[in-house]
């Protein structure tokens, strides 16, 4: 082979690279907002089948999805006073990457490092009284292998559980990845989730639950019902939705928090 050849062969390489490139590029641009759409739309079935308005192995389309999520009132909270902070802008809320605190070793019992200062939460109310019928709260922890991503929903007397949804995690599949099994996270539904102090209290436990405080566990994935429960405990407890919680009981007297 000549030097001519070699050239050739090197100039047609880098050719086709640069086209894939280009390609690559256009394609990621031009998806970019059906990637956006479908990442919302994901997230809304989520937050609805949690508040068990979407079967929770039920699937919606953009329509629907839109049309029930005109129910939510979004809200956003400060975690540390259980203030609603007035005027904030969900989307900026969650996109802002200072709107973290570090944790504590002893606050991080769902072993994620740093919380939100400020969270956004979803409240489904009565559409003739207004009243809350459903609360919907983001929550997260480590499992086994992953972070685990979800909603747990509470019922209006906030002590109860309405559902749970764990949406995005790594967990070994048959294993610890049941936890998005609608069969398993069915069994969450009215169970005590904290007691008369506010404290959490409900835990999934080895075998089979004994009591409304209990969920059943998943045989061979003890290490990530573990997680679920340090997840479930902290988002509950003070170091997440907690005052928040006591301040809706009326334990606590509302107040706003300015946006920041």
């Amino acid at each position: 082979m000549n030097n001519e050849s070699i050239f050739k062969t090197f100039g047609v390489a880098t050719g086709v690279c640069v086209v894939c490139a280009i390609i690559v590029s256009f394609s990621s641009v031009a998806l970019k907002g059906l990637q956006e759409q479908n990442k919302l739309l994901d997230k809304q079935v989520n937050v609805l089948k949690a508040a068990g308005l979407v079967p929770t192995d039920g699937k919606a389309t953009k329509a629907e999805a839109d049309e029930m999520f005109k129910s939510a009132e979004i809200v956003v909270v400060d975690l540390a006073t259980g203030a609603v902070v007035a005027d904030a802008d969900p989307n900026k809320v969650e996109s802002d990457k200072t709107n973290v605190v570090a944790l504590t070793p002893e606050q991080d019992v769902a072993k994620i490092k740093t919380a939100p200062k400020q969270a956004v939460v979803y409240r489904f109310n009565d559409e003739k009284t207004s009243a809350l019928k459903t609360l919907v709260l983001p929550i997260s922890g480590t499992g086994l292998w992953s972070r685990m991503n979800g909603f747990l929903s509470l019922n209006a007397d906030l002590t109860t559980v309405a559902g749970i949804v764990f949406y995005d995690h790594g967990e070994t599949p048959g294993l610890g990845g049941e936890i998005s099994n609608p069969v398993w996270t069915s069994k969450w539904a009215g169970k005590t989730a904290v007691d008369e102090t506010g404290a959490p209290v409900v835990k999934v436990v080895k075998g089979y639950a004994a009591d409304e405080t209990e969920v059943d566990g998943i045989s061979g994935a003890t290490l990530t019902c573990n997680g679920v429960n340090g997840t479930v405990d902290f988002w509950l407890g003070p170091n997440g939705y907690g005052p928040y919680l006591k301040t809706l009981r009326g334990d606590a007297p509302a107040t706003e928090a300015n946006e920041n």
